[in-house]
C-alpha cells in the first residue's frame, strides 16, 4: 500500500471522527438528524460496512493464497487488519448498548 494510500485512509478516518463528535446542521444530541436517519439505519448502515470490509478482505487472502499477483502482502494485511478493528470496533458498540439496555432495565419505576 502507497504513502498516497495511507494518507487517504487517514483522511477517511479523520473526517469520520470529526463527524462523530459533532452534530451536522438540523442534528441534536438526542433527536435524528436533518435526512431523517435514525438510530436502527445507523447502526444497520455500520453493520453492512463491517461486513463489507471483512468481505473484502476475506477476498484478497483468497486471492493472495492462490497465488494472484495482484494482492501484495502488506495490501492484505493492511486489509486485514483494518476488517479486524472495526469489527472490534462494532463490538464494543454493541457492548456499550446492552450496558446500556440493562441499566435501563434495573431501573424502578
Amino acid at each position: 500500500m502507497s504513502d498516497v494510500a495511507i494518507n487517504q485512509v487517514l483522511a477517511q478516518m479523520r473526517s469520520m471522527a470529526a463527524r462523530a463528535s459533532a452534530p451536522g446542521e438540523g442534528e441534536t444530541a438526542a433527536g435524528p438528524s436533518a435526512t431523517g436517519e435514525d438510530f436502527s439505519s445507523l447502526m444497520r448502515q455500520s453493520l453492512d460496512e463491517v461486513n463489507q470490509a471483512m468481505q473484502e478482505s476475506r477476498s484478497m487472502a483468497d486471492a493472495y493464497e492462490s497465488g494472484s499477483s495482484e494482492v501484495s502482502l502488506t495490501e492484505l494485511m493492511v486489509s486485514a487488519q483494518r476488517a479486524s478493528l472495526e469489527f472490534q470496533a462494532l463490538t464494543q458498540v454493541r457492548n456499550k448498548l446492552l450496558d446500556a439496555y440493562q441499566e435501563v432495565m434495573r431501573m424502578q419505576v
